[in-house]
């Protein structure tokens, strides 16, 4: 692919690397250095002039030092005359701030968006958004990808016949019935009250799951609160066996180790991504890579292909 130069912020170089594996194509190199004041600055080591530059980098912790290192890139980009910069963001961690649904709170997500198109975004690739309302925050074209795929490939490794896809809350429900459909099994979900932030309560479960294998769907798991409520009804209702799936497996504060502890869970599947330290994996892990989706996506946007077009299947 000519005419094309990739950059990774320092958030997940390993998906980076992959990517451009699959594309064929360099990785470029970028200098990150911190001044004595504690300020960053970004220098990319390529040439940019009339090309298409994409930046790959996830907003993952330390979220506020990789949006800033983000927002260097881009400005960085812009000043040396790319012909278009693509932000490619495999999580937007601020699209969970979404809403105004408390007096005097900051819609963060919006914001940030703003922010990304302010510092020179003039496209951003996007892998599930927490909800679809965040693709319009964005006066940029956004091209928004999802995993489902990746995961119904895995799951149909496994007989299916007694399965029910089980979304958490009914926010998640309709991402849930499309990988239901993918697996030709019905669907179910929780009725879910948030409280705080690690504090939930899910009064019922809406669908059948009683003798049931189940796979618990959520777009992404941080503090795991949420998912070891559900697996404490679906356990009341009498399910057989329980997997857990998401796309964003952020898993914050030990958040795998206490699913994983689950003796009832079988399996907990996510995609990359984020990054996840080895020394936090548990053997009922199971990652899937992205990297072909977002590469293929990639590949699209630059030869001004359709990327719509990458889920009629």
């Amino acid at each position: 692919m000519r005419d094309i130069a990739v950059f990774s912020g320092s958030a997940h170089p390993e998906l980076a690397a992959e990517i451009c594996a699959q594309l064929e194509v360099p990785l470029r190199p970028v200098r990150t250095q911190r001044f004595a004041n504690d300020c960053i600055e970004v220098q990319l080591q390529a040439n940019c002039r009339e090309r298409d530059v994409f930046l790959i980098q996830p907003l993952v912790t330390p979220v506020q030092e990789n949006l800033v290192e983000l927002l260097l890139m881009l400005d960085a980009a812009r000043g040396a005359s790319a012909a278009r910069t693509t932000v490619v963001m495999p999580h937007y961690a601020y699209a969970r701030s979404d809403k105004k649904d408390a007096p005097r709170i900051s819609i963060g997500g919006r914001l940030v968006a703003d922010l990304l198109v302010a510092a020179g975004a003039n496209r951003v690739l996007a892998m599930t958004l927490h909800s679809p309302q965040v693709h319009g925050f964005f006066s940029v074209p956004v091209d928004h990808l999802h995993a489902l795929r990746e995961l119904a490939l895995h799951f149909r490794q496994h007989d299916l016949s007694n399965t029910t896809v089980v979304s958490p809350d009914l926010g998640n429900a309709k991402e849930a019935s499309h990988f239901a459909r993918l697996l030709g099994v019905p669907v179910a979900a929780g009725a879910k009250q948030r409280f705080a932030d690690d504090k939930v309560t899910i009064s019922s479960v809406i669908g059948e799951v009683a003798g049931r294998d189940i796979i618990v769907l959520d777009d992404e798991i941080a503090k795991g609160s949420t998912v070891l409520e559900l697996l404490d009804k679906l356990r009341d209702l009498g399910a057989r066996t329980i997997r857990v799936a998401c796309t964003h497996g952020l898993f914050a504060g030990g958040a795998l180790k206490r699913i994983g502890d689950q003796p009832d869970v079988l399996e907990i599947v996510c995609t990359n991504t984020v990054p996840i330290p080895d020394g936090e994996r548990v053997p009922k892990l199971k990652v899937l890579s992205i990297a072909p989706a977002m590469a293929e996506a990639m590949r699209r946007i630059h030869n001004g292909e359709s990327v719509s077009a990458l889920f009629d299947a």
